[in-house]
Formats: C-alpha cells, sequence, structure tokens
C-alpha cells in the first residue's frame, strides 16, 4: 500500500502539469484513498483498483496504466478524457494481505497469507442501496462517481486460479476478439465459462453481461453478486462499466470449450468433494473456536469464514444433478446452464477455492491465538499441501509473472476505452482519433 502511494506520488512530482494526485476519502483504518488523476479533458473515464483485497494486481496495473496514458497524449487530452486512477479502495484489507506479496510466490504461501473481508465489507456492494451504504470506502467511491459522472469506469479484479475475463454492463462490440487477442499475445488462458457469470449472457468468447441487481437473500448476492454495486451506480449517466479479472495462477482447462464426456458425473464429484470439504472445515473451526476470543479483530476473520460455510451446501445442492433444482426461483437457485469442459473446470476451481480460503484463514486464526490445544494447525497445514497440490497436479495450475499480469489487464483496459470511447458522443473540442500505443509482449514492471 505505501508502495503505490510513493510510486504515484513521484510521477507526480515528474509530470506535475499533467497529473495530479488528492486524498478521496479515508478507510476505516485511517488509510488514505488516492486518487491519481491523468489529463485535463472533459469527459472522465474512472479506474477503480483494490476492490477485493486479495487482488492486488489492479494497483500495479493503475499505475501501469499512468505511465503510458503520459507516454500518448492521444489517450488523454487529444480524446478530450481524463483518466481517474483510484488507486486501492480497500487499503484496510489490502495491508492484510501484505504477508506473501513479496514471495515466494506458491499457492500454499499465498492461502495460508490470504484475506478477503466478508460479504458486508466489500465496498463494491450495496446490499442496503445506495443511500444505505456504511462503509467509508463505498462512500468515498459513490461520491466520486456522482462527481465524475464517467462515460467509462472499470473495475481491475485478479483470479487466483484459473483464467482471464471481462464482465460488462454495457455491450461493448468487438472487445472480445481484441480481448482474444491480447490474451494469446501474452499466453493468459481465458475463461469461457468463469464460476462468477455462471448465470449471465455471454457477449462473445470471454465477455459476459452483468445482468441488472435483482432482490435476493444474502446467499445469491453472495453467489452471484447479485445485489446493487457500484458497477451500476452510475449507470444512469450512460456509463460503461468494465470488470476486468486477470488470472495469477492459470489453468488452461478453463479455455476448453469442448463438449465433456461425463458431465453429470463430474458435478457430481464435485459437490461430493465440496460437501465433504465442508464437514472438514466446520468440525475444525468448532475446534478451534473457544480458544480465538483473545485474538485481536477476530470477527474480521470469521466473517469471512462464516460467509463461506453458510453458502457450501447450497452450492453443492445447486451443482449436484441428483439435487440441483429443475426450475429457477426468485431469488433462490437455479438450474445450471449447458456445461462445456471450460465450466466443469471451473466449478472444481471454485470449489477447492472456497475451501482453500477458510482453511487459510482457520489456519491465520489459530497462529494468531498463539496456542493450539486442540491440534488444528497441523490438520489445517495438511489440508492446505493437499489442496494445493490438487491444484498443481489436477489442473496444471502455472504461475503468471506479476509483470505479465499487468501487462494484460492495462492492454485489455485500454482495448475496452478505446472501443467505448467510439461509441461516446463527439468530444466537445477538436480531438484526434484515440489509438493504443504498441507495447512488447512483457515488459519488467518498474
Amino acid at each position: 500500500m505505501d508502495e503505490l502511494g510513493v510510486r504515484a506520488a513521484a510521477l507526480v512530482g515528474r509530470r506535475p502539469r499533467d497529473a495530479r494526485l488528492r486524498q478521496v476519502g479515508t478507510s476505516r483504518a485511517g488509510l488514505p484513498l488516492w486518487l491519481l488523476s491523468v489529463g485535463h479533458g472533459s469527459r472522465q473515464a474512472l479506474v477503480v483498483a483494490g476492490p477485493h483485497a486479495n487482488e492486488p494486481v489492479g494497483g500495479a496495473t493503475a499505475l501501469r496504466l499512468a505511465e503510458r496514458l503520459l507516454a500518448d497524449p492521444r489517450l488523454c487530452d487529444g480524446a478530450d478524457v481524463t483518466w481517474n486512477l483510484l488507486l486501492c479502495v480497500d487499503p484496510d484489507g489490502s495491508r492484510r494481505n501484505e504477508g506473501w506479496l513479496s514471495g515466494p510466490y506458491s499457492l500454499g504461501h499465498y492461502f495460508r497469507n490470504f484475506f478477503r473481508p466478508g460479504f458486508l465489507e466489500q465496498p463494491e456492494w450495496l446490499p442496503d442501496g445506495a443511500d444505505g451504504a456504511q462503509l467509508p470506502e463505498t462512500r468515498a467511491l459513490l461520491a466520486l462517481q456522482e462527481e465524475l459522472r464517467p462515460f467509462f469506469q472499470c473495475s481491475l479484479h485478479g483470479v487466483d486460479v484459473g483464467g482471464g475475463f471481462v464482465e460488462l454492463t454495457r455491450d461493448v462490440p468487438g472487445l472480445a476478439p481484441r480481448l482474444a487477442h491480447i490474451a494469446a499475445r501474452l499466453e493468459i488462458p481465458l475463461e469461457l465459462g468463469p464460476y462468477d457469470t455462471l448465470y449471465w449472457p455471454t457477449l462473445g468468447p470471454a465477455v459476459y453481461r452483468i445482468p441488472p441487481p435483482r432482490r435476493g437473500d444474502l446467499v445469491a448476492a453472495i453467489t452471484e453478486a447479485a445485489v446493487e454495486s457500484t458497477w451500476f451506480h452510475p449507470h444512469r449517466y450512460g456509463t460503461v462499466t468494465a470488470v476486468v479479472e486477470a488470472p495469477m495462477w492459470g489453468v488452461a482447462a478453463v479455455a476448453d470449450g469442448s463438449a465433456p464426456a461425463d458431465a453429470d458425473g463430474v458435478l457430481r464429484a464435485v459437490s461430493r468433494t465440496l460437501r465433504r470439504d465442508t464437514e472438514l472445515l466446520e468440525g475444525l473451526l468448532a475446534r478451534i473456536r473457544p480458544g480465538l476470543a483473545a485474538i485481536p479483530d477476530v470477527d474480521r476473520l470469521l466473517a469471512p469464514v462464516d460467509d463461506y460455510l453458510l453458502v457450501c451446501p447450497g452450492l453443492a445442492d445447486s451443482w449436484d444433478p441428483d439435487t440441483a433444482p429443475d426450475t429457477d426461483a426468485d431469488g433462490g437457485p437455479r438450474p445450471l446452464p449447458p456445461l462445456n469442459t471450460a465450466r466443469l473446470a471451473a466449478l472444481r476451481i471454485s470449489g477447492r477455492r472456497i475451501a482453500l480460503r477458510t482453511a487459510g484463514l482457520l489456519h491465520q486464526l489459530v497462529t494468531g491465538a498463539g496456542h493450539d490445544p486442540s491440534g488444528a494447525a497441523a490438520d489445517l497445514d495438511r489440508l492446505i499441501d493437499e489442496w494445493c497440490a490438487d491444484y498443481h497436479e489436477g489442473h496444471e495450475a502455472r504461475w503468471i509473472p506479476v509483470a505479465r499480469q499487468v501487462e494484460y489487464q492495462a492492454r485489455v483496459v485500454l482495448a475496452a476505452f478505446e472501443l467505448v470511447l467510439r461509441q461516446a458522443p463527439a468530444p466537445l473540442s477538436g480531438a484526434r482519433p484515440v489509438g493504443t500505443p504498441p507495447v512488447r509482449a512483457e515488459v519488467p514492471f518498474e
């Protein structure tokens, strides 16, 4: 977190006429929310980094974008656009992930140091509507959207294991082939059926339409992002929001659109595994819970654990062909869409992800307590090692270098921006056509 602010300030120091840095809010823990603005155009683009605490790529991408914007005036003043880069909207949660950010970049190290707040503490979600937003980070983002009324907004997310994809609040014709080209050049697998978009319309390979929010229970909100959000809040101003997901560990199978040999068999196995893992984790939580009272801020670590364990039984039932619903219920579970190999791989990865995140948070709770009379730490270490090995051996997950993650995400943002700009009203002043500058396939982050 400190590095983001220092590098942004250094950039402004080099180009004070073209870049500006201001504080637009304060986190619950008193950390500043920094907005880096580049250009002087009348139209506004907003890029939001760090909405999920365990997805740090967005901060680095924001800095990369700023450097690129300053190097090519066609992307700013030449297009009559000011870019506004919110360096991290959840600095408190991001600080809790700093235990793994410096490496080694192994799955075990990542999950043992993983943190992501409970659903109600994630700043992009508006389960009680914009007027009922409680988090200061959320209120700061909403105020920024009202101030800027951006024609284009990007939310920068990461995928710990899987592939890249884009979610849109409005269709952006031409994005899917651009995305495919960028991913192929940088050897990033694209998810042809991510769990996040399981029930959402497909606009093209790895490009999905975010449906308008609908009222439902908390489980539906957690599993489908079905509540109101800052993605849709500026929709009334004509804003196009693109959620750009970049993977850390890539899995080739998520890009396999072929028909599966035995979809029902895979679904039964995934559901059975999730039920078994949930029972193991519930038992471990029961063993360690009595000794957690003295841990500072224990509720923040327990909130996501409770969220995960809350949704697991319903997920297992909704994926299992023997228990899945035949018809959609308003606000409830719905039947699975047609499944290809990529979607099955995504479901397998998602079930394992929930278990690993829960195990990692429980591991932190045990180690934070300073004593382990129940002997749970050894069991959690064994499960984390076993489940990470499944990612490596069963899914062939491979680490994608940070520089390549950042380059991929920056290129996708610029591609979406160029296409959205073509749909936007003409600039107020004479502007040259916008274009994406040529870049190398991999540029070291500096």
